[in-house]
C-alpha cells in the first residue's frame, strides 16, 4: 500500500520551511529549502509516496503551485484568512509548517482556485488594465482635491482636459498649489495613454474565449465587462451552485442561529425561529463584487428587461438598495447559468432563468 506524506510548506522571498507527516500524523521530516524551482522539485523528489502539498495564497503562490502541480499527487493552496489555527501559540516558520501539514491531514483547509495557465495571460492583462484605471482615478480625485480645498467648483470631466488647463490652473493664486496641480495633471497625462493601450491589448487576448459572446447577451455588460468576468471566474465549472458565486462575489448572505432543535412530547425536532442575518459576507473577490454591483447600478437605470425587474422589486416594497443587490445577484446568477450550460439569454424568462 502506496504511503501518504502530508507536506506544509511556510513560504518566504529567500527560503521555504517544509514539514512532512506520515499518514499517523508522526512527524518524518523537518527542513528549510532555498526558494527556487530546482531545489523545491529536488525535495519533493527525495520523498517516497503519495505527496499531499499545501501552503499559504501570496504573492508567489501562482508560480508555485504551476511548479509544484506535475510533482505531487495533490496540491492545495490555502486560504490565509481562514487558517486561524496558525495564530494560537508560538509561532515561527518550522511551527507553521507543521500546523499546515497537520491541517492538511485532518482535511480543514479551505482552498484557493487556481486555474490553468492557459488563462493567465487574461488574468495578468486584467490586473494591469484594473491597476492603471486605479492609479489614473485616484489622481483625478487629487486634482479635484486641489481645486476643492480653494473653494473652486470643478464638477464634470473639463478639470481634466487639456484645452482647458490653462484657464483652470489661474484659478489657483498660491504659486505652490498651481505647482502641485500641474504635476498631478503630468502624472494624469502619462498615465492614461498607458491605460488606454492595456485596455486594448486585454481586450484583443479576451476575443480568444468563445464564452465573451454568450455573456454579452446579457443587458449591460459589454466587451469589457465580459472580459472581466472571464478572467474574475476563469472557468464557470468551479461553481456548483449560484449561492457559491454568490459568496465568492461577496453576495451571499451570512447568517447566525443558536438552539436550532428541541425536544416536545418526548421527540426532537427543529424548531421554528427567525435566522439571524449579519450582512454580506466579507471574504471575496473584491473585483468581481464591484463588477456586479455596477452592472446592477448600470441596470437599474437603463431602460430593458433587467429595469423592469428592477422596479417590480420596488413595487413590491424592497428598498433600493436592497433592490439592486437583489438585482445584482440575478445578474451573477444569469452569467453562471448562460456560461455553464450554454444558453441563451431570454428576456422573457428572466424570472425563472437564474432559479
Amino acid at each position: 500500500m502506496t504511503s501518504v506524506k502530508y507536506i506544509g510548506l511556510d513560504v518566504h522571498q529567500a527560503t521555504i520551511a517544509a514539514a512532512v507527516l506520515d499518514g499517523n500524523g508522526k512527524l518524518v521530516m523537518e527542513s528549510v529549502v532555498e526558494t527556487r524551482g530546482s531545489t523545491i522539485v529536488e525535495f519533493l523528489r527525495g520523498l517516497r509516496g503519495e505527496l499531499v502539498v499545501t501552503f499559504e495564497e501570496g504573492a508567489s503562490a501562482a508560480w508555485l503551485h504551476d511548479l509544484l502541480k506535475p510533482h505531487v499527487s495533490k496540491l492545495m493552496v490555502c486560504d490565509p484568512r481562514k487558517n486561524a489555527l496558525l495564530k494560537s501559540g508560538s509561532k515561527s516558520d518550522r511551527i507553521d509548517a507543521r500546523k499546515l501539514a497537520e491541517l492538511l491531514r485532518g482535511g480543514q483547509l479551505s482552498g484557493v482556485y487556481h486555474g490553468e495557465a492557459g488563462i493567465r495571460t487574461l488574468k495578468e492583462l486584467a490586473r494591469s488594465y484594473l491597476t492603471l484605471t486605479q492609479d489614473a482615478t485616484r489622481v483625478m480625485n487629487r486634482i479635484k482635491a486641489v481645486y476643492r480645498s480653494q473653494a473652486i467648483p470643478c464638477r464634470g470631466r473639463s478639470v481634466y482636459a487639456v484645452r482647458d488647463r490653462s484657464e483652470w490652473l489661474k484659478k489657483l493664486v498660491e504659486p505652490g498649489m498651481r505647482r502641485r496641480a500641474e504635476s498631478l495633471h503630468q502624472q494624469l497625462d502619462l498615465l492614461e495613454p498607458l491605460r488606454q493601450q492595456a485596455r486594448r491589448e486585454f481586450l484583443a487576448e479576451s476575443r480568444k474565449y468563445p464564452a465573451r459572446r454568450r455573456l454579452q447577451q446579457i443587458p449591460c455588460i459589454g466587451a469589457l465587462r465580459a472580459a472581466l468576468l472571464i478572467a474574475f471566474i476563469q472557468t464557470p465549472h468551479r461553481f456548483r451552485t449560484k449561492r457559491l458565486l454568490w459568496s465568492y462575489s461577496g453576495l451571499g448572505l451570512e447568517t447566525r442561529s443558536s438552539a436550532d432543535y428541541g425536544v416536545k412530547d418526548g421527540r426532537m425536532q427543529r424548531l421554528r425561529k427567525q435566522i439571524s442575518v449579519r450582512g454580506l459576507n466579507q471574504n471575496h473577490n473584491h473585483d468581481l463584487k464591484n463588477l456586479f454591483k455596477s452592472t446592477a447600478i448600470s441596470a437599474s437605470t437603463r431602460k430593458g428587461p433587467l429595469q423592469e425587474y428592477y422596479v417590480e422589486l420596488l413595487a413590491r416594497g424592497i428598498k433600493p438598495a436592497m433592490a439592486r443587490l437583489t438585482l445584482a445577484r440575478k445578474i451573477a446568477a444569469i452569467t453562471l447559468r448562460l456560461w455553464k450550460k450554454g444558453e441563451n439569454f431570454d428576456p422573457a424568462k428572466l424570472k425563472t432563468q437564474a432559479a
